[in-house]
């Protein structure tokens, strides 16, 4: 079953890279969507993919990378559009 999931990562995200691997992460998951940094300081992101697969990737954005420090991660559920042919990082 495949599912699309919207998040929104705050904490020190911006500026360790957050994006970058979340883009790799996504792609060896063989998740699309796309992930942007926002004005206030935190990370946005639409993960499209098969359930287990983006239930890894909101895993893995509860962690983040190394130097990250993720304080909250407000997440909404959407219905699965297949809109995206890969992932991408969003200025």
């Amino acid at each position: 079953m495949k599912k699309r999931a919207m998040v929104i990562v705050r904490g020190r995200v911006q500026g360790v890279a957050f994006r970058h691997y979340t883009a790799r992460t996504a792609q060896q998951l063989g998740v699309t969507g796309w992930v942007r940094n926002l004005s206030d300081g935190s990370v946005e992101a639409c993960f499209e993919g098969e359930e287990r697969d983006v239930s890894a990737m909101l895993q893995w954005c509860r962690r983040g990378p190394e130097l990250a420090r993720v304080d909250e991660l407000v997440e909404q559920q959407g219905d699965y559009t297949g809109e995206y042919a890969g992932f991408q990082v969003r200025e």
